[in-house]
């Protein structure tokens, strides 16, 4: 059986709940839990009358920490919003005192599958949650940079006019503004990206990449559906054990932080990390991401 637990009810959690019915996802019960415990019965209520429209039944409800023992997957949503004046840091201290007293909360049951984090700042949260759960690193996954590869596949299939799904590009490194393309690894079809870009367009799609959220949350204040696409989809990839490879962010014991990277994602979590070729570019861009999210791991932790 597939059980999701998803933690925080606003408007990235209940987008990927009903992205999770809607699509016909391999699960079997879903849990809604929120500090507003009204607003995920609601919540749930209100999922429950689309189970006649979707392609499975799915036992839907909101419930408490203690319905956590047999999960498969926690997805935690929950923290402040982005505002569009803040940087993702800037919600650093005020989402990891929540992000701490979830993780305290679900350490009491006997939870023992799989961390989803969506929260931001999304690499030093998936970090917070695996130094505080003592879980093994592959089985504490950061939604990452995935949905940041998804928008630059879509810009160059935008620009090119090929579809998405034959473009294969990865962001690397955290999910803000430090992250970087590894433009000499993107492949459209079998072809290079060098043959259909030059460096001043490549440069103009990574900012826009970088810049994708801002502008989302300039027009309507928030972000959901893209990272609820990417959170069904790395599910997806645990509950169907696809072995998809995915641009989440992971633990690195070298460095002692989580970031972004091409990953193998199967039932047992973050599997296997997938080796690509970095140029002395990508390794300098590389060293900035690490630096940067070790500050930011020292200022919660206090190192």
């Amino acid at each position: 059986m597939n059980k999701i637990a998803i933690v925080g009810c606003g408007n990235v959690g209940v987008t990927y709940a009903y992205s999770l019915i809607t699509t016909g996802a391999n699960i079997d019960e879903l849990v809604l839990i929120d500090i507003n415990k009204e607003k995920a019965e609601a919540e749930a209520l209100d999922l429950c009358h689309a189970i006649n429209f979707a392609p499975r039944n799915i036992k839907i409800y909101a419930g408490d920490y203690s319905d956590l023992d047999n999960a498969s997957i926690v997805c935690v949503c929950a923290g402040k919003n982005r505002q569009i004046q803040q940087s993702r840091d800037e919600l650093l201290f005020d989402n990891f005192e929540i992000i701490k007293d979830i993780v305290y909360k679900i350490n009491k049951t006997k939870f023992n599958g799989i961390y989803l984090i969506a929260s931001n700042p999304l690499d030093a949260m998936t970090y917070a949650v695996k130094r505080l759960s003592n879980l093994p690193e592959n089985r504490v996954i950061g939604s990452g940079t995935t949905l940041d590869s998804n928008r630059l596949n879509y810009l160059i299939s935008k620009k090119l006019n090929v579809n998405p799904k034959d473009i294969h590009g990865y962001v690397i490194g955290e999910h803000g503004q430090s992250a970087f393309v590894s433009w000499d690894d993107i492949l459209i079809g079998c072809n290079k990206i060098n043959d259909f870009l030059s460096n001043e367009e490549m440069l103009q799609i990574e900012q826009e990449v970088r810049d994708s959220a801002t502008q989302i949350i300039k027009g309507k204040g928030y972000t959901n559906f893209g990272v609820a696409s990417c959170l069904l989809q790395i599910t997806n990839a645990i509950v169907n054990n696809t072995n998809e490879i995915l641009t989440v962010s992971v633990y690195d014991s070298s460095y002692d932080i989580c970031y972004s990277k091409p990953c193998i994602v199967n039932r047992e979590g973050a599997n296997k990390n997938i080796d690509i070729d970095l140029t002395e570019q990508d390794y300098l861009q590389l060293n900035k991401t690490f630096n940067k999210l070790k500050n930011t791991k020292n200022l919660i932790f206090k190192n």
